[in-house]
């Protein structure tokens, strides 16, 4: 059953305190999950700084909001708003969705992660007082092709290039640790919105009528609320027990043909078509790897803490969404 929001709101208040106020820097904050994330650090009572290479684009904002310039790799313009900040959500990083994963596309999209990383770690070890916590971006591919098999943050990371680049991105922020700053890391599951991201992408078959399962239907596929994303991270930022990683996917993942079934269902649409492996291999070289392989994650440490999700099931997310 679905929890509204003011159960994880009551408990951040109770435990954290004073701790829901005070300055937050967001990288990435312009794009779907950092305005989502924004909007909930500003209710919730924090001061959001979004950290934008061009400030001056970045329209809209809830108040409590503002923006900086920084350039994506270096801490130079802004270290200075991270001294005696609350913390940093760190999210910037080049989409691995965006067309096919060429060498230059791989490079981009690995040093994108590491460069941003490396000037949040430098802006930490220049503050005198520095943030009590760092919020680091990931994802679940840090597992690799899970099968069947349910993995949790305990699991080891997997092999190919998401589980090495996960790694690679996860050990640059390590340091912080060490000036004791408390770091989160953010194993972010396939976010649903309709504004943007995968979700857009797989509905747009189902709207021509030729939508379906991908590969043989079987492999599992995680999946979080953009409104869960977000509100797992404020929950986050609000507790001092929260280190380490955390999965940021909803407790009930699904076969990517059951998927295809909740899709079509939500539009009104037929699931009739099945999209070839080969064909995707074709289409999409390597990066059909991350449409055909598993991902049975689960969310068990943040449930431990006690995030109460508003759209648990696939079923209820899709009807948020498409109402």
């Amino acid at each position: 059953m679905s929890e509204t929001n003011e159960t994880n709101d009551a408990s951040e208040t109770s435990e954290a305190g004073e701790r829901t106020k005070g300055t937050v820097l967001v990288t990435g904050g312009s794009g779907l999950i950092g305005r989502a994330v924004t909007g909930e650090l500003t209710g919730a009572g924090w001061e959001v700084v979004v950290l934008s290479r061009s400030p001056e684009k970045v329209s809209g904002l809830p108040a409590g909001a503002r923006t900086a310039r920084w350039d994506g790799e270096t801490a130079e313009g802004w270290w200075e708003l991270a001294d005696g900040a609350a913390g940093i959500v760190h999210l910037a990083g080049e989409g691995i969705g965006d067309g096919p994963w060429t060498a230059a596309k791989k490079r981009r999209i690995r040093e994108s992660r590491v460069r941003a990383s490396a000037a949040v770690l430098e802006a930490v070890r220049r503050a005198e007082r520095p943030p009590r916590f760092l919020l680091q971006a990931s994802g679940i591919d840090y597992y690799g092709d899970t099968g069947d098999r349910v993995a949790t943050e305990e699991d080891p990371p997997g092999e190919g290039f998401l589980p090495d680049l996960a790694v690679e991105w996860e050990s640059v922020t390590r340091p912080v640790e060490d000036l004791g700053v408390r770091r989160a890391l953010l194993r972010s599951a396939m976010v649903l919105s309709r504004e943007g991201g995968a979700l857009p992408k797989l509905a747009l078959p189902f709207k021509l009528f030729v939508g379906g399962p991908v590969g043989s239907g079987d492999q599992w596929v995680a999946w979080i609320h953009r409104a869960d994303e977000a509100g797992a991270i404020r929950f986050l930022a609000a507790r001092a027990e929260a280190s380490g990683p955390f999965n940021l996917t909803a407790p009930n993942p699904v076969t990517n043909r059951e998927l295809s079934r909740e899709v079509a269902r939500a539009l009104g649409r037929p699931s009739l078509f099945r999209a070839p492996a080969i064909a995707l291999h074709a289409a999409l070289g390597e990066m059909a790897d991350m449409l055909l392989g598993s991902r049975r994650a689960l969310p068990a440490k943040l449930e431990r803490l006690g995030y109460r999700f508003r759209f648990p099931t696939l079923r209820e997310a899709l009807a948020d969404l498409y109402g």
